[in-house]
């Protein structure tokens, strides 16, 4: 115990324990008024789900470099750009990657690069460089690269379904007005 000695006497600057006891049988915490406690504490403000408002966005994947092209997508799946945020919560946006073979690599990571995945068999293990995955899958590459950026639990992958990828420059997506967003 910090600031009571066995004797019952006090370090210097503190109440004696006796002190304390005397004063809380004569004033009970009933009476005590703790209105500025409650001022004080602050409170987390969860959105309803009627008043999360999703936009529908158009990524240009033209020239544009993974990573940084997918930190921005992660950023807008999650909702972190909008002010009722909420790390919890799904209140992100729809977004439409079009030219996704189009997409660069810094370096020499196009070569040096390795993506794996196994087969579930025994020494199923499998590799690609990322220039096999741009070849065979184009949309795969920056699927991946958003998923890594994303939690890796239920609400993740719910915030992953919103991320629609294609390769072309024309997606099927016209109905829901999607805007163009400059990366």
């Amino acid at each position: 115990m910090t600031g009571i000695l066995h004797s019952g006497f006090s370090i210097p600057g503190e109440i004696p324990f006796l002190l304390i006891s005397q004063w809380l049988t004569l004033h009970p915490f009933e009476d005590l008024d703790f209105t500025f406690v409650e001022d004080c504490i602050m409170k987390t403000y969860h959105t309803p789900l009627k008043e999360i408002e999703r936009k529908w966005f158009v990524v240009d994947a033209e020239d544009k470099v993974l990573g940084r092209l997918a930190s921005e997508i992660a950023t807008r799946l999650r909702g972190k750009h909008k002010p009722n945020f909420s790390p919890h919560m799904d209140v992100g946006d729809f977004i439409v990657v079009v030219n996704a073979d189009k997409v660069k690599l810094s370096g020499n990571k196009l070569d040096d690069k390795i993506y794996y995945h196994h087969t579930g068999y025994i020494g199923g293990i499998k590799s690609m460089t990322a220039r096999e995955v741009l070849d065979k899958k184009p949309t795969e590459l920056i699927k991946r690269a958003v998923k890594g950026m994303l939690s890796k639990n239920s609400l993740g992958r719910k915030q992953l379904k919103k991320l629609k990828i294609y390769t072309g420059g024309e997606h099927p997506h016209a109905a829901q007005q999607p805007e163009m967003l400059e990366l």
